[in-house]
């Protein structure tokens, strides 16, 4: 099997020279996380939710409006590309190392025909055994009151894109990059630049994490469980036991029982 066979070839894409504002309404509209930047239809890079929230929340730029952020001021270059006809398993050998978690795919003429994302592979995930047995347990979470700046620094310091939000056990929102980058660009269009700091710094956790969150047992069989991402378009599914939460799978977890 090879890219071509499960890329995505109906690709949302921004220019280098769109502003902010449009890059997160296109995330927003189509539940992506992820975009293609372009200049005269050639790849410059790709946009992602972290890189927004790490520019929009890092002291260099806190006070910075998102009117004067463009497309290229949050675009990691330099992305590696891969051919149509690149094999699969060579991707999936790939899967849990560092690196981008979205794949431009390229032609002859360096010109992009398709991406390919962890959730492209989710279909070809079989394996029968129970989600509880590749499950995380020694989960990093946060409480809703707690500051989402503390949420992010774990988030940056244990390179993980989301954390479930806990009260006594309970899980009761998760908070994503994608989350903190919609809250801190809504509060840099909201407030005065002398204002923006203190609300910065301020920002709970509960006003900004997402209450309907997608979870399941650890009974469920991991085939079933990338179903259920794929479904509802999510990039991780937190286990729950008599109401508290004891674990989280995601999607990396459920493509390691592929090339296992």
């Amino acid at each position: 099997m090879k890219v071509k066979d499960i890329m995505t070839t109906d690709i949302i894409t921004v220019d280098k020279d769109e502003d902010l504002s449009h890059v997160l309404s296109l995330m927003k509209k189509h539940d992506i996380t992820k975009i293609p930047v372009l200049e005269e239809k050639q790849l410059v890079g790709i946009i992602t939710d972290s890189k927004i929230a790490h520019k929009l929340g890092s002291v260099r730029h806190r006070e910075v409006s998102t009117a004067r952020f463009h497309a290229s001021s949050v675009t990691e270059k330099n992305v590696p590309v891969v051919s149509p006809l690149e094999e699969i398993n060579n991707i999936l050998r790939m899967v849990g190392k560092p690196g981008p978690t979205m794949l431009p795919v390229v032609d002859a003429n360096k010109y992009l025909i398709g991406v390919l994302t962890k959730a492209d592979f989710l279909h070809l995930v079989t394996s029968k055994k129970p989600v509880g047995e590749i499950m995380q347990k020694n989960l990093r979470i946060v409480a809703p009151g707690d500051r989402v700046i503390h949420a992010r620094r774990i988030m940056v310091d244990d390179n993980v894109a989301r954390i479930p939000v806990v009260e006594q056990g309970i899980l009761v929102g998760i908070v994503s990059d994608f989350e903190i980058a919609l809250a801190f660009a809504s509060l840099k269009d909201s407030f005065s630049v002398p204002r923006q700091k203190h609300r910065l710094d301020e920002m709970l956790v509960k006003d900004v994490m997402k209450t309907s969150v997608i979870w399941t047992t650890k009974t469920v069989n991991v085939a079933e469980a990338a179903k259920i991402m794929l479904k509802y378009s999510v990039g991780a599914l937190p286990i729950v036991e008599d109401d508290k939460l004891i674990g989280i799978v995601t999607r990396t977890d459920l493509l390691k029982t592929i090339v296992q």
